[in-house]
């Protein structure tokens, strides 16, 4: 018998592998079997959008002109982020910007310096 890992949602060890990915038949959760293989450890590897590995702590320029929910104002290509801290969730960098104060930014809409 092959040792497949439990599901991370919910725990279960009567996991199965369907082509490229693993299947837990208790919750139906699906997720790649190639993100195991990569993340021996489980950790969540967040990238930029040029595919580079971000850190705790990397300096970032935004690569496009983002609206700010809930002001008028933008967000201009090019602004530099210094001291990002990498969070869980859709918006993964949690990060302090001048003039805008606290922000989250999405990982996709940044490029390591």
């Amino acid at each position: 018998m092959s040792n497949l890992p439990n599901c991370p949602k919910c725990n279960s060890e009567y996991t199965y592998e369907d082509g490229a990915l693993l299947v837990c038949p208790e919750c139906a959760y699906e997720w790649p079997l190639k993100q195991e293989e990569d993340n021996n450890e489980g950790e969540r590897v967040i990238k930029d959008a040029n595919g580079n590995v971000l850190v705790d702590g990397d300096t970032v320029t935004v690569i496009k002109d983002l609206k700010v929910k809930g002001s008028s104002s933008v967000l201009k290509q090019g602004t530099k982020v210094k001291n990002i801290r990498l969070v869980e969730g859709d918006h993964d960098i949690d990060c302090k910007i001048g003039g805008f104060g606290a922000m989250k930014l999405k990982s996709e809409f940044v490029k390591k310096i």
